[in-house]
């Protein structure tokens, strides 16, 4: 049994896991989308939820916040749950004026100024970056329910507090979007396990304009997102 996800109850995360970070994100998307959904693990509070969408088996687990924590579980359920498509949903900062506050992004790749790529042992700079499978199922969703969204680099950082104020203007000057905190790692996990991920995210914050969404916004309003990241589950 792993140490941080439990299937005592004889329910079982699905093939297709959405992840967002906050584990109340994940019971909202349980109560609201899915169908005869079953918690399976409350370990930590952090919730994980099985249940069908449109007749397709999916599960929505809390990931929670960073890369070590979305590292622990994603690894899990990749390794232990057998787990084979993870689709991260959360919010990210934007870092360029051509996206707004609510904006979708979807991460091609992941940069990151993180240390949890030496976990793997690579003898150089690796890259992580999505699932070319789930991006053309998100593509393939997104035009079938009318869910725009823009695809490309962003940033997975391990601090969320930086004490330099334009930290961020670095990473935009290499076309980077978006700022969030879980990408990386999980794309590097499923490199490494041979499995599938995509990271979706809404923009909750702007770091041009200094726009922001409200915490309650955060939580249960950023619906076009869990639905694009559901049909792209179960197409």
């Amino acid at each position: 049994m792993s140490l941080h996800i439990a299937t005592d109850n004889n329910t079982k995360p699905a093939p297709s896991v959405l992840m967002p970070g906050d584990p109340l994100r994940a019971k909202f998307i349980a109560e609201n989308f899915l169908e005869g959904a079953v918690l399976y693990n409350d370990i930590r509070n952090m919730y994980g939820y099985t249940g069908t969408y449109k007749g397709v088996p999916v599960s929505v687990q809390g990931s929670g916040m960073g890369m070590p924590s979305m590292g622990i579980y994603s690894y899990e359920l990749y390794n232990q749950h057998n787990v084979e498509n993870i689709i991260r949903i959360g919010t990210a900062g934007a870092f360029s004026e051509e996206t707004e506050v609510g904006d979708i992004v979807v991460a091609i790749s992941a940069s990151t100024d993180s240390n949890y790529q030496h976990a793997f042992d690579v003898p150089g700079q690796f890259s992580p970056s999505c699932s070319y499978k789930l991006l053309c199922k998100l593509q393939a969703a997104g035009k079938a329910e009318d869910i725009s969204f823009k695809a490309g680099n962003i940033v997975s950082c391990d601090v969320f507090y930086e004490t330099t104020d334009d930290w961020w203007k670095r990473w935009a000057k290499m076309g980077v979007m978006a700022v969030e905190m879980e990408a990386a790692a999980l794309y590097m996990n499923a490199a490494y396990s041979k499995k599938n991920a995509l990271a979706v995210m809404t923009i909750s914050d702007h770091f041009v304009t200094g726009d922001n969404a409200t915490p309650k916004e955060r939580q249960t309003k950023f619906t076009d997102m869990m639905k694009l990241a559901l049909e792209a589950a179960v197409k």
